[in-house]
């Protein structure tokens, strides 16, 4: 049985860890609302910027001519996964269930018979993809210093990422994120970047613009070769603003469940305690009136 002195000891350490997991949900509860709105403000402006891609490329023959982001490289045999987690923990099961996502998919893509390699975006992923593909990884994206996801941080992957497409170290990219739904919802999703794919057009969207004829000045071409970049930095754009509400939502209801689980644990040792105070006592008592008899 503890000692008075090691319960008393565990109770105060209990109640210092209490305190900062409520400090910790107060802080991503104050972070969440701003993450959300942001994130739920970027959502039209990527789908219906996919939704146009879709229309446009309808409208052209894909060919030799075609750009290559659009077209792809002609095979499909190297995929690169681009998985984007955050750069703290303490956000429950956030980043295991994007790299669950991402294992699932590197695992039906091995099985298949093609080359998988791994762009990570964060780095609490890292220890689990190094362990069970080692040497896989070809870079990580150090967000440490970032506060606020901006667009500019987005773009300098998209071109980091173009730029290794045009070398051909990878046929077809995949994104993985986790999308939110709410604090207690964040679904791991997973789309293709690149090529930028033709049918996978969000729901509702689509259909607008297939319905109305329009006449694109400059030709399609122009504007593909123009906009598959912006698009493929928009999608990176939503993904981060996506993931940043994404963690605040898991952060704050895990950090809640520790607060709780800190609180029931507190009254259990202070049960423990009082009743080993209390044994110790009687047995005091107990001692002194043997003594007095004993006289």
């Amino acid at each position: 049985m503890a000692s008075l002195k090691a319960l008393k000891v565990r109770i105060t350490s209990v109640k210092s860890t209490q305190k900062i997991t409520k400090a910790m949900k107060m802080v991503a509860a104050a972070k969440l609302r701003r993450a959300q709105m942001a994130a739920e403000a970027g959502r039209p402006y990527a789908e219906r910027l996919a939704a146009v891609m879709a229309s446009l490329a309808s409208k052209v023959t894909i060919g030799p001519e075609s750009p290559k982001l659009l077209a792809g490289t002609g095979s499909d045999r190297k995929h690169l996964l681009v998985v984007a987690t955050s750069e703290r923990g303490l956000a429950g099961a956030f980043n295991s269930n994007i790299v669950r996502a991402a294992r699932k998919t590197a695992d039906a893509l091995i099985a298949e018979g093609k080359e998988v390699s791994f762009y990570l975006i964060g780095k609490k992923g890292r220890a689990v993809i190094q362990r069970i593909y080692p040497g896989k990884i070809v870079h990580q994206v150090d967000q440490s210093h970032i506060k606020n996801v901006a667009f500019s941080d987005a773009h300098e992957v998209s071109e980091d990422l173009i730029l290794r497409y045009r070398r051909g170290e990878f046929d077809v990219a995949h994104l993985f994120f986790a999308k939110f739904q709410s604090a207690l919802v964040q679904e791991p999703t997973e789309i293709q970047l690149i090529p930028v794919p033709l049918t996978a057009t969000p729901a509702g969207t689509a259909a607008a613009g297939a319905s109305a004829a329009v006449e694109y000045e400059p030709d399609e071409e122009a504007i593909l070769a123009e906009l598959l970049p912006r698009n493929i930095a928009v999608q990176l754009f939503r993904a981060m603003l996506e993931n940043a509400a994404s963690e605040q939502g898991s952060r704050m209801t895990a950090m809640d469940n520790a607060t709780r689980n800190a609180g029931e644990m507190i009254n259990k040792l202070t049960i423990q305690y009082n009743r080993t105070r209390q044994a110790a006592i009687t047995t005091e008592l107990i001692e002194i009136i043997a003594g007095a008899e004993a006289l």
